[in-house]
C-alpha cells in the first residue's frame, strides 16, 4: 500500500479536522510539512503528527519557496487567502486539497481551474457533504431510477442562529470584503450537491435576500457595544456571549475554541477573549454586512426547477425535497431520513438506513464528509480510483459561479442567463 505524503497550509478548525483522518489511517497519509501562524496550533500539530521542526513555518510562503516536498498541498487557509497559495503550489505539480470556496471572486476561481489543467495536476475541492454517506446513498437512490426525472426541489439551508451569530456576525465571515458573500462562503456546498444531484446544468438563476435581523436599529435598549460590558439583557438574550460560548455541546465547544485561537481553551481564557475579541460583541453593534436570510430560484436544463433558502433562523441542519415523475424524495440529513413515496405502490417507505453515531455538525465532522474527503482523496490520487463523489475542479467552479450569479441577481434585481454569465467573467 503507497504512503502518499502531504503539507498543510492553515493549521485552523478545517485543517486540522483533515488531518484526523491520518490518526485512524497512518497507512495512507504522512504530514511532512505545515505552515500556521498562531504557534501554539503550529507546535500542535507538529507533534501530533511528528514534523520534523524545519519543516514548520509561519507562512506558506516559507514552504512554498522550496522545492515540491510532497504529493499533494492542503490548502486551508481564509477564504481571501486560497488564490495565492494555490497558483504557486499548481506550478509546484502538487495535486491539491482545496478548501472551499475555491476563491472570493469568479476570475479566481477560473485562473486555478485553468491552472490546474496547464500543469496537469489534481484539485479537490472540499465539498464534504458529497463524501457523507447520507448524500452518496441519497446520489445512487436518485442515479437508480426509482425517482424518475426530478421536476422540482425544494432545499434548506438551516444555518441555525447560534452558527449565524458566531461565524457571519461575530467570526471571520461576518463580512463579504474580508471573506466571500453570504450565499457563497456558506451556500457553495449547497449549490454543488445541488447541481451534483439534478446532474445537468443550470441554466437560471434569480435571488432575494437581506441582513435585517443582526443590525443595530434591532439593539434592544440599553445594550452595550460589547456582552461584558454590563449588558441588562443577558439572562434573556439569545446571544449574550459570555453564556453562549459555555453551553456543553460539541458544536459550541468547537466554536469557542475558535474563538479564543486556541484548541482546548480555558472558561477562563475563554472569559478573557470575550473582553476583547469581535466573539465578544453585542451581535446588534458588529461589523457585519452579509444577509442573514437569502432564497435562490433555479432552473436547469430547460424545465427542472430548484429552490434553496438559507435562513439562519433555526436549529440548524439541511431538509430537502425531490419531485419526480415516479415519486417524492424527502431527505433531512440531521435525523438522518431518507423518505420515499412511490406513485406505483402507493406507500412511503425509509429507504436509508441511519448511522447511530452521526454528527452533522462541523465538530462532528460534517457527518463523515471530513473523513470521507480524505479516503476517496487517497483512492483518487494513489490507486487512480475516482468514486462517484469525486469532481473536477471545472465542476466545482460552475457551482460557485452558481453562487456568484444568485449575488449578482440579488444585488441587481434581476433574472441572470447562466450562458450569458459565464461568458461575461
Amino acid at each position: 500500500m503507497k504512503q502518499l505524503t502531504l503539507v498543510l497550509m492553515g493549521g485552523g478548525d478545517r485543517g486540522s479536522s483533515y488531518l484526523k483522518f491520518l490518526q485512524k489511517n497512518p497507512e495512507c497519509f504522512r504530514l511532512v510539512a505545515l505552515a500556521e501562524p498562531v504557534k501554539e496550533k503550529r507546535e500542535y500539530l507538529r507533534d501530533l503528527y511528528n514534523v520534523p521542526e524545519d519543516m514548520c513555518f509561519e507562512s506558506y510562503d516559507e514552504l512554498l519557496a522550496l522545492p515540491k516536498l510532497a504529493d499533494i498541498a492542503m490548502i486551508c487557509t481564509q477564504d481571501k487567502m486560497h488564490f495565492e497559495p494555490a497558483m504557486k503550489a499548481i506550478e509546484k505539480k502538487y495535486d491539491l486539497l482545496l478548501e472551499k470556496p475555491v476563491a472570493p471572486t469568479p476570475k479566481e476561481c477560473l485562473e486555478i481551474s485553468e491552472a490546474a489543467q496547464k500543469n496537469g495536476v489534481k484539485v479537490l475541492v472540499c465539498h464534504v457533504l458529497r463524501y457523507t454517506p447520507f448524500y452518496k446513498a441519497l446520489k445512487n437512490f436518485i442515479e437508480e431510477g426509482r425517482l424518475g426525472e426530478i421536476t422540482n426541489v425544494m432545499h434548506i439551508e438551516g444555518v441555525g442562529n447560534v452558527h449565524m451569530s458566531h461565524s457571519f456576525v461575530r467570526g471571520n465571515w461576518r463580512r463579504k470584503d474580508e471573506s466571500a458573500p453570504m450565499i457563497l462562503a456558506k451556500c457553495c456546498h449547497d449549490a454543488d450537491l445541488l447541481q451534483w444531484l439534478v446532474n445537468e446544468p443550470c441554466t437560471k438563476v434569480q435571488s432575494f435576500g437581506t441582513r435585517s435581523v443582526f443590525c443595530s436599529e434591532n439593539a434592544p435598549e440599553g445594550a452595550p457595544k460589547r456582552c461584558l460590558d454590563g449588558c441588562p439583557h443577558k439572562d434573556t438574550c439569545f446571544y449574550y456571549a459570555p453564556s453562549l460560548y459555555k453551553i456543553d455541546t460539541a458544536e459550541v465547544q468547537h466554536f469557542r475554541a475558535i474563538a479564543a485561537n486556541k484548541f482546548d481553551p480555558t472558561d477562563e481564557e475563554v472569559d478573557e477573549i470575550l473582553k476583547t475579541s469581535p466573539y465578544g460583541r453585542c451581535v446588534y453593534y458588529c461589523d457585519n454586512d452579509v444577509v442573514d436570510h437569502q432564497i435562490v430560484n433555479m432552473q436547469f436544463g430547460k424545465d427542472k426547477h430548484v429552490t434553496l433558502t438559507m435562513s439562519a433562523f433555526n436549529k440548524g441542519g439541511r431538509v430537502s425535497t425531490f419531485m419526480g415523475t415516479k415519486g417524492e424524495l424527502r431527505a433531512d440529513m440531521e435525523n438522518q431520513s431518507l423518505e420515499f413515496y412511490d406513485f406505483a405502490t402507493r406507500k412511503t417507505s425509509q429507504v436509508y438506513e441511519a448511522d447511530k453515531d452521526f454528527d452533522q455538525t462541523i465538530a462532528g465532522g460534517h457527518g463523515g464528509g471530513d473523513m470521507g474527503i480524505m479516503q476517496d482523496l487517497y483512492d483518487y490520487i494513489a490507486n487512480d480510483k475516482p468514486s462517484n463523489s469525486i469532481s473536477d475542479i471545472s465542476v466545482s467552479c460552475l457551482s460557485h459561479l452558481i453562487c456568484f450569479a444568485a449575488e449578482d441577481s440579488r444585488l441587481n434585481n434581476t433574472v441572470v442567463d447562466m450562458d450569458e454569465y459565464i461568458k461575461s467573467v
